[in-house]
């Protein structure tokens, strides 16, 4: 089967000190996503796969222009409540009322090989990926807002602050079981984060209600950090008893943006059916991504999935045996760093930079924000835009939110056909 290798050529890669603390009369630079380059750096004769198409003129657009411009779907603009429903902001799909108006939960799960399936996992309607100490591997969060049917959630794992700011981002009750105390700690316990906590060094009001070891976990000889779960009952309990909001608070700023009862297809872009957030594995990186785990993702045109697949094979579910798969997959590009000697990374997941959107089987180059205009960091969310500025409008479902490491973008690969 013909198959090529596309990598991404990021247009803009931001110095530390750009991506954060930004001047009232600073504006975020807006990309024109350069042309995507194949790994011998020949430029393919298909069109570039994430360009964007030129801006319709004020008056006599062309036919291209106005076909183009339909084809971008209109997002949601405001939830209306219907039957009893209500479209959810994490996954812009109509839900009961009493879900999609509950402040959902973020919470911390390995990634290791030797930690693996997760359970419940499947029930997040956004997962977060992130490299771990060193570039060694990733770590997910699981933000969840429809977990009534679950009995518990695992395994749990400990924070990192990048993690806890793109909990805040959606107003989550975070939810983790350690930290990196020198790094999380003063965050974690202040007034702008509501935690479920199990009780570690650096937490000042536990919540030990809600954490447990698996028994299982135990007997099928899990290492120790891989036993520790999450119960619903216990969270629920632990959420009453802090005095948690258990709705959005009017702090709440929604970030992704749905299509409304309509497809977003983005026709006008080529196909993408094949990616790799850190590469393919042939090069072994400290980037998190590209190594033993090497996560990719398989488009399926039939059900308009993302299906999920690292370690060589399938990436499951525990509790449903089924294989993770989401409708769009989100490479947040972040300027990184390593901050001591044990390995720990930071990465500024607030400001501005490169992102490449991929929904309906096509890429969208651009660029993300949050919090340039207001300098509330911690609580804004994170929005995505192509080459125009226009906002990506994504399509209903769950999403997958990669944070890959600038210094390592150029490592991204994509594919126009099955690999």
């Amino acid at each position: 089967m013909k198959k090529k290798t596309l990598a991404l050529l990021c247009a803009v890669m931001l110095a530390m000190t750009g991506c954060g603390g930004l001047t009232d009369e600073e504006e975020p630079a807006v990309l024109t996503p350069e042309p995507i380059s194949d790994t011998a750096g020949q430029t393919p004769s298909q069109e570039p796969v994430a360009a964007d198409p030129e801006p319709a003129q004020e008056s006599g657009d062309s036919e291209d222009s106005q076909t183009v411009n339909s084809l971008i779907a209109p997002g949601i603009s405001e939830r209306v409540e219907k039957d009893g429903k209500i479209q959810s902001y994490l996954t812009g799909e109509w839900k009961d009322v009493s879900i999609a108006k509950r402040r959902p939960m973020a919470v911390m799960i390995p990634n290791n090989k030797s930690a693996l399936p997760q359970y419940g996992i499947a029930k997040a309607s956004v997962i977060v990926e992130v490299p771990m100490e060193k570039g060694s591997c990733t770590r997910l969060m699981g933000i969840f807002e429809d977990y009534d049917d679950l009995d518990y959630i695992g395994p749990i794992r400990s924070s990192r602050f990048y993690f806890l700011q793109e909990a805040t981002s959606f107003d989550a009750i975070y939810c983790n079981w350690g930290l990196a105390v020198p790094y999380v700690a003063a965050t974690i316990n202040s007034e702008y984060v509501d935690n479920i906590s199990a009780a570690v060094t650096g937490i000042e009001d536990p919540s030990d209600e809600a954490f447990e070891r698996s028994e299982a976990r135990k007997a099928a000889g899990y290492a120790t950090e891989y036993t520790g779960i999450m119960t619903i009952d216990g969270y629920k309990k632990a959420v009453a008893r802090q005095g948690y909001s258990t709705t959005y608070r009017d702090r709440y700023e929604q970030g992704l943006l749905f299509a409304d009862d309509c497809i977003s297809e983005y026709s006008h872009l080529a196909d993408i059916k094949t990616i790799y957030p850190g590469g393919d594995g042939s090069e072994v990186l400290s980037n998190g991504y590209c190594g033993s785990g090497s996560p990719y993702f398989v488009y399926n045109p039939e059900d308009q999935l993302y299906y999920r697949y690292q370690y060589g094979k399938p990436q499951v579910d525990e509790r449903t045996g089924e294989q993770l798969a989401v409708t769009n997959v989100i490479l947040k590009i972040c300027t990184g760093a390593i901050l001591d000697d044990n390995g720990y990374l930071s990465f500024l997941v607030d400001g501005f930079n490169d992102c490449v959107v991929f929904t309906h089987g096509k890429g969208i180059a651009g660029q993300w924000e949050r919090g340039y205009a207001n300098n509330e960091t911690l609580t804004s969310a994170t929005h995505y835009y192509d080459g125009q500025h226009n906002e990506i409008v994504l399509n209903p479902g769950k999403t997958w939110i990669c944070i890959v490491w600038g210094d390592y973008a150029d490592k991204i690969i994509y594919y126009d056909e099955l690999n």
